[in-house]
């Protein structure tokens, strides 16, 4: 049983500002957290069901017995920072990442602003399936750790490293080529499959800043053929990594 103390702490951790504080996030989702489990994320304690304790029994094996917690559906109603609460929850540290500039070889997503969760989780997700292992984001980009993004991932956040600097001063340090996704740049199905480089995504309604595309090596774009006026920020970078990559 969780003790009073225990709940307002994981109720807390939906806040900015605790997680920074503590170094610690929450994880929703039923596979989501046992990707998490199974990838050996550091996961410092599970709040689930009793069914689901039961069908994830091997998973729980891997961690101590009493980091596991079985609660009732509606004290996780209680916990839960989402609207339909999952069958599990996760607590675990933010793992420690150091900012290293880009170098040849690399395949890279560098971000500007993203603002919401729901895409900064989905590219977190398509970078996980286009096997690009790192993400840059701007210092004004969403937390990556906001417990809607974690479950936008579904789970890739496992495997994508993610760091934060300054998107300008990283390209000027890298000598790798930089891809800038804008309205009038050169049509990406004019480029041959990238074997290296940083593809830049910006802001869901103002796009990269100047500053960034001046900077960039390369302007690109996604023809377009109907009469949208732009494409969600997740949708083109699935776009982009779907034709520059493969």
């Amino acid at each position: 049983m969780l003790s009073k103390a225990q709940i307002k702490y994981i109720q807390s951790l939906q806040h900015k500002k605790n997680r920074q504080k503590s170094s610690q996030y929450i994880a929703e989702g039923d596979k989501i957290v046992q990707e998490l489990i199974l990838a050996g994320m550091p996961v410092k304690a599970v709040y689930a069901t009793a069914d689901w304790v039961e069908q994830h029994a091997a998973a729980l094996g891997k961690l101590p017995a009493d980091a596991v917690y079985t609660v009732e559906a509606h004290v996780l109603k209680q916990l839960s920072a989402l609207t339909t609460p999952n069958r599990a929850m996760a607590l675990l540290d933010m793992p420690e990442v150091t900012y290293i500039v880009p170098v040849s070889g690399q395949l890279v997503l560098a971000l500007e602003a993203i603002q919401d969760p729901g895409n900064m989780g989905t590219i977190i997700r398509i970078a996980d399936w286009f096997g690009i292992s790192q993400i840059i984001c701007s210092p004004d980009c969403v937390d990556v750790y906001n417990p809607k993004t974690i479950q936008a991932t579904m789970g890739s956040i496992a495997r994508v490293r993610i760091v934060e600097t300054d998107i300008k001063e990283m390209l000027t340090q890298t000598s790798i080529p930089s891809y800038a996704a804008t309205l009038h740049g050169k049509d990406i199905t004019e480029y041959s499959r990238l074997t290296e480089g940083i593809l830049l995504i910006g802001n869901e309604g103002r796009g990269l800043s100047e500053e960034v595309i001046a900077a960039s090596t390369h302007k690109i774009t996604i023809p377009r053929v109907g009469g949208a006026e732009s494409l969600n920020a997740a949708v083109a970078t699935g776009i982009i990594c779907g034709r520059l990559l493969i």
